[in-house]
């Protein structure tokens, strides 16, 4: 039988500042103030010592910064190099081409969750939103997809599966994995499996929700969609035609409607090309036209290099992690491997979009990334210091002292006889754990208290830590990424589909719930 360990004031402190900050996290509060005043609490009840109080609220941050910063360097980097793809053309060229294939309302539908699903993993679903919801959702209401189909199929892959995952760039994993004391290829593995899972169910009853809402092709549709009429009236639908013929279809401003749901007009082409050769030449500079035909070139170039990169990178991951022919990828190598072909592509494709300025550009573009990276997850640093005192070997370098004990850790072996020998009912309530810290609208600002959870409890029942850790992370990101909540970027994919917010999480609801309890099932059953 374990010897009972005994409780100090400092875990109490610990344990109630721990509820303060799932409790704020409900209210939609942000968290950061609670955990700076708990670790300041918890340091002094601890050491007694007001000065090691103060320096533990700075050291907790430090500590966190030095487990993160990997990743905020690879958010930068690839922030930087989609800046970089932006000015050359490249990231619209990128996608054009599926605009071709959406023939119906379901192949659209497809289409949408597919194309947003990879420019998620890559470059998170923030900036694939705009990208894909300029683009390609006009081509889908034209195909018959209604708009609360588009918010779906943007919203599950991007959202919900690309981000919870986030397999590529390892983000939430690297978090979860910090906080549970685990590898970061460990929980990674697990929560793309769930990411999977979720999805598939996610996408599936979701399209049974709006099938019957799927209508015929019709180019004219997009203009109703655009005015917020009803695309299921024949009645505007044949009044929207009646007025488009009696315009000029040679006019610009139907070259500018019809150019939402094709490939760009040649006006459109020809304006990327010179705002590009503005940027080499500077604002008041005259266009030189012959410069024109090489921007479109290196547009394209390059919107096939960075694919085929990425598919190259992934290509190897695979092959290194389940066959022995090349050496495998440890820890956070396939992030920093992500990381540093995106720098060189970045510096390759400024050059080839501002010439000798790329130096002076590229930097800039790096600039760019650290201030999205430090803005998306710099709120993240303390309140991941807070939660990493719970684990003993980063709890005594927050503290400064030779050894501190695990006060997570701590108090979650003091209850274990009151716990439930049970997975399932264990892998639910991490679930759910998840999905109330998600509730602030963000989703990884709960990653380090559900990945600690999964440390401490991993070992009271029968499932392991990673799978615990990963279903947390499932539940808190597609909660607070922009599936579940009204007041997360759940908004940006409702206004580029012209949906009302709250009857998108309405009609969002059922599928990612019943996806989350259905992977959170299959997961404690198999592992």
């Amino acid at each position: 039988m374990t010897e009972a360990i005994p409780l100090t004031l400092a875990h109490w402190l610990y344990l109630a500042g721990a509820l303060a900050v799932f409790v704020t996290m409900v209210f939609r509060t942000t968290v950061v103030v609670p955990a700076i005043a708990a670790t300041f609490l918890v340091a002094l009840a601890h050491t007694g010592s007001l000065t090691t109080a103060f320096t533990s609220v700075f050291n907790a941050s430090i500590v966190a910064a030095g487990e993160l910063f990997n990743i905020f360097l690879i958010i930068a980097l690839m922030t930087a190099l989609l800046g970089s793809l932006r000015h050359l053309g490249s990231d619209l060229k990128m996608i054009m081409p599926f605009q071709k294939v959406m023939v119906n309302g379901k192949v659209a539908y497809l289409v949408l969750a597919a194309v947003t699903y990879l420019i998620s993993l890559f470059f998170w679903p923030t900036p694939a939103v705009p990208l894909v919801g300029a683009i390609l959702i006009p081509a889908a209401i034209a195909a018959g997809l209604p708009a609360i189909g588009a918010v779906a199929a943007i919203a599950i892959a991007g959202q919900g599966m690309a981000l919870s995952s986030d397999y590529i760039i390892q983000v939430a994993p690297g978090i979860s994995a910090g906080a549970a004391g685990l590898d970061v290829s460990q929980v990674a593995d697990r929560a793309f499996a769930l990411s999977l899972i979720t999805g598939g169910v996610a996408l599936l009853i979701a399209f049974f929700g709006f099938r019957k809402s799927i209508m015929l092709p019709d180019q004219d549709r997009v203009q109703i969609w655009e005015k917020g009429g009803p695309l299921e009236c024949p009645e505007a639908l044949k009044k929207e035609k009646a007025e488009n013929k009696s315009r000029q279809m040679g006019s610009f401003g139907n070259k500018s409607q019809l150019a939402q749901v094709g490939a760009r007009s040649d006006r459109e082409k020809t304006q990327l090309a010179r705002a590009v050769v503005r940027v080499e030449q500077g604002a008041s500079a005259t266009v030189d036209a012959t410069a024109l035909p090489a921007v479109e070139r290196w547009a394209g170039f390059f919107a096939v290099l960075v694919p085929i990169a990425f598919l190259a990178i992934i290509t190897y991951m695979v092959v290194a992690k389940y066959f022995d022919v090349l050496p495998a990828l440890q820890g956070g190598d396939g992030a920093a491997l992500v990381g540093g072909v995106a720098a060189l592509m970045l510096l390759f494709a400024s050059f080839a979009g501002t010439g000798r300025k790329c130096l002076t550009v590229a930097a800039d573009h790096i600039t760019d990334g650290l201030v999205f990276a430090f803005k998306a997850m710099g709120a993240v640093l303390p309140i991941a210091g807070f939660f990493f005192m719970g684990n003993s070997e980063t709890a005594s370098t927050i503290l400064g002292v030779a050894s501190a004990p695990g006060f997570l850790f701590d108090l979650v072996q003091s209850v274990q006889h009151l716990i439930p020998q049970n997975s399932l009912f264990m892998g639910i309530g991490i679930l759910l754990i998840g999905m109330v810290t998600g509730a602030d609208g963000s989703g990884f600002s709960g990653l380090p208290l559900t990945g600690a959870l999964a440390g401490a409890l991993g070992a009271t029942v029968s499932i392991e830590t990673s799978t615990l850790a990963a279903i947390g992370q499932m539940g808190a990101i597609w909660t607070g990424g922009g599936t579940l909540v009204a007041w997360s970027s759940l908004i940006a994919v409702a206004g580029f589909a012209r949906v009302p917010v709250l009857e998108a999480v309405r009609a969002l609801f059922v599928p990612v719930v019943s996806g989350l309890v259905i992977a959170t099932v299959v997961g404690v059953t198999i592992w």
